[in-house]
């Protein structure tokens, strides 16, 4: 899988998890140089709090396009250290 924004690949990996139809990429994928922290935050009952990443690609921001479970609830488990994507960020295969 691939994710892209403005025909830059942010993130790519065989080995991606799917929850509630995102798809989560190792942390280790994602090219870092695209990616700035937040400090923006959301919570979900059953995976916990998670936190994003803005998305910079030729001085443009695509604000909290990316997120993460740093500490995931137990039924969530799955996509610790894992990052998925939203806001116009293209995932394919």
């Amino acid at each position: 899988m691939r994710a892209i924004w403005k025909g830059t690949l942010l993130a790519e990996s065989d080995d991606t998890v799917v929850v509630e139809g995102n798809h989560y990429f190792p942390a280790e994928s994602m090219r870092r140089e695209y990616f700035r922290a937040s400090e923006h935050q959301s919570v979900c009952p059953w995976k916990g709090t998670a936190s994003y990443y803005d998305v910079i690609v030729d001085g443009e921001v695509n604000t909290h396009a990316a997120w993460y479970y740093p500490t995931p609830k137990e039924a969530a488990i799955e996509i610790k250290g894992r990052v998925a994507f939203w806001r116009g960020v293209e995932v394919t295969a």
